[in-house]
C-alpha cells in the first residue's frame, strides 16, 4: 500500500506514491531520479544525503518522505548546473575542495545553509556547520577555504 503525497523539490511540484516508512533519500533517488543526493551510511552519520528542507540542512536518509510533504526541498540539482554553477560549486571546483566527490553534495548543501544564515562565517562557524558531513579523502581544509572564498565573493558581489 502506498500514499500519494505532494513534494516540492527544486521549485517543482511532484505527486509521488510512497510506501510506509520510505525515507526521502530513496524517494529522491529512485522515484524522482535525482541521484545527486548520495546514499552513504543510511543512519545519519556521514551527511552525504544532506538536502535543504525549508532552508535547513537535513539528513534525507533519516526523514520519512511523508514528513516532507508540502515543505520546500532543495537538492544538489537545485543548487546549480553544469552551465550555471552556484558560487559554492565554482569555488569547490576551483579550490579542489573534494577529491572523490562522494561527500560533495552534502558538503555543498550544508555550506549553502550556513551562508544563507551567516554570510560571513568564521572558521569555527564553518566547522560547526559541516560537523555532520564526513570527508574521508581530503579532510575539511580545502572545503573550509572554498566556503570562505564563497562568502568573500558573495560579500563583494553585494557591494558591487
Amino acid at each position: 500500500m502506498t500514499n500519494e503525497i505532494k513534494l516540492i523539490v527544486n521549485g517543482e511540484d511532484y505527486l509521488v506514491n510512497v510506501k510506509p516508512g520510505e525515507v526521502l533519500v530513496d524517494t529522491l533517488r529512485n522515484t524522482l531520479e535525482l541521484t545527486g543526493t548520495k546514499k552513504g551510511c543510511g543512519v545519519g552519520e556521514c551527511g552525504t544525503c544532506t538536502i535543504l528542507l525549508d532552508g535547513s540542512p537535513v539528513n534525507s536518509c533519516l526523514l520519512l518522505t511523508e514528513k516532507a510533504e508540502g515543505k520546500e526541498i532543495i537538492t544538489i540539482e537545485g543548487l546549480g548546473d553544469i552551465d550555471n554553477l552556484h558560487p559554492l560549486q565554482e569555488n569547490f571546483k576551483n579550490l579542489h575542495a573534494v577529491q572523490c566527490g562522494f561527500c560533495g553534495p552534502g558538503m555543498l548543501m550544508s555550506s549553502k545553509a550556513l551562508l544563507d544564515k551567516n554570510p560571513n562565517p568564521s572558521d569555527e562557524d564553518i566547522k560547526e556547520a559541516l560537523a555532520g558531513n564526513l570527508c574521508r579523502c581530503s579532510g575539511h581544509v580545502k572545503i573550509i577555504e572554498a566556503v570562505k572564498a564563497t562568502a568573500s565573493d558573495l560579500q563583494r558581489d553585494k557591494i558591487n
